[in-house]
């Protein structure tokens, strides 16, 4: 289950969408101690995670304040792609409980202008 929310980093890079901070502070995967190492994800390694809506690869955390099956990427892009378009009728997409799938990978992060051009491309095969 993946939930997506607002965190320090991404708040206080957020006017510099484009800046390595930024990229730093929102393209990443946290997850439970035990979830990380089931997946067997190395060090520093990357993992790809899919929703119905989209798939991203960001780097793996663990994170112990994780329970088991939950996974956590702070608000930016990388989540965005993973969310869906419905908003309830409120304006915000579904940022909470979004099943998801995640798996270690050697693919890397793609920075935002890879990433919108990715969804872009995508996008336009669909």
């Amino acid at each position: 289950m993946m939930i997506s929310g607002r965190t320090l980093g991404q708040g206080a890079t957020s006017e510099a969408k484009m800046s390595t901070e930024f990229f730093r502070a929102t393209s990443f995967c946290a997850l439970s101690e035990l979830d990380y190492n089931a997946l067997g994800v190395s060090e520093g390694g990357n993992v790809l995670v899919r929703t119905k809506f989209g798939e991203v690869v960001v780097s793996a955390k663990k994170d112990k304040g994780l329970p088991s099956g939950v996974i956590f990427i702070p608000m930016g892009p990388w989540a965005n792609a993973l969310v869906g378009p419905e908003t309830g009728g409120c304006g915000t997409p579904q940022f909470k409980g979004v099943e998801a799938e995640v798996e270690e990978t050697k693919m890397v992060v793609l920075d935002v202008r890879e990433l919108f051009a990715d969804l872009k491309a995508g996008a336009e095969t669909s």
